[in-house]
């Protein structure tokens, strides 16, 4: 009975040891997901309730799909952040942030205490917001009116991504929604203000005019396109008439030209005269061929 309790008493001052061996802190961010401008600057709070005269370690990492990096290691910075980054306490301040700084963070911290060593970390999101470069446009400079048309605007250099909004003649097209001054405006195109498109399915004369888009993501200045016109003009139907007519004619005369050439015998002459040159070519090959065997 007493080599039980003295088992039980072994086994529970090993569980106390165990658990004060190794044991979690509690480490806070004043800002979980930080957002910054490109070329300016972000912080990563990590904030610890250590005493001051504890030892403390400090590691920053980033988290990435191709694996964990070290960032803030053995009291300093490496890769990129080399030269960029200071300590702000545990924390870190990024200075000229580009958009390869965006990922996930996680910052770790271990101290020693009689207990014995406390671990604690926390992760922060980073998202570098960049401004949106000039668009690419594409506007076709003539179209036949009752076809399909469509404009096409995009830039691929924004983050977050950019939101498009076509102008005509320097005023903003409205955004089909089929109530409110949109549906009295009588719309006929349709423009998608998230993929940059302006469609047309019957486009009409009234749709001449001079195009251009602008790109915008709420970060720095937006951005447009140069001006392009589109030219939207009747189908000929007469024109196309005359032209049918007009090789029509061709075809016809060729035709009366070929067979008032066989009525008047002018083929057979000339397959004649073809026959009677071979026989005159022939008769002086043989008499030379004769010559010679003499």
């Amino acid at each position: 009975m007493a080599s039980r309790s003295l088992r039980l008493l072994l086994f529970g001052y090993l569980g106390v040891l165990s658990y004060c061996r190794v044991s979690g802190i509690s480490i806070e961010t004043d800002n979980k997901n930080v957002k910054a401008e490109e070329f300016k600057e972000a912080i990563l709070s990590c904030k610890h309730k250590f005493s001051k005269g504890m030892s403390l370690r400090i590691e920053w990492k980033k988290i990435q799909s191709q694996g964990v990096s070290f960032v803030y290691y053995n009291g300093e910075f490496t890769g990129d952040l080399r030269g960029r980054a200071e300590m702000l306490n545990t924390g870190i301040r990024i200075r000229n942030v580009t958009r390869k700084d965006s990922g996930t963070y996680r910052c770790e911290i271990s101290a020693k205490s009689e207990e014995g060593q406390r671990l604690g970390e926390a992760t922060i999101t980073l998202t570098v917001l960049v401004a949106p470069t000039t668009p690419v446009c594409e506007v076709p400079s003539s179209a036949m009116t009752g076809t399909v048309v469509e404009l096409s605007c995009k830039e691929t250099e924004g983050s977050p991504p950019s939101e498009y909004q076509w102008y005509k003649n320097g005023v903003a097209l409205l955004e089909k929604t089929g109530t409110g001054s949109a549906r009295a405006a009588n719309i006929t195109y349709t423009m998608n203000k998230k993929s940059g498109t302006l469609l047309f399915n019957t486009v009409t004369k009234n749709d001449t005019g001079e195009y251009f888009c602008e790109a915008s993501n709420g970060i720095g200045l937006s951005q447009k396109c140069s001006v392009k016109r589109m030219q939207v003009d009747d189908l000929n139907v007469s024109g196309i008439i005359a032209a049918v007519v007009f090789v029509a004619l061709v075809m016809a005369l060729c035709g009366l030209g070929v067979f008032y050439a066989q009525k008047k015998g002018y083929f057979t002459k000339q397959s004649s005269s073809q026959k009677t040159n071979y026989r005159s070519t022939s008769e002086k090959d043989f008499k030379h061929t004769k010559s010679f065997v003499i």
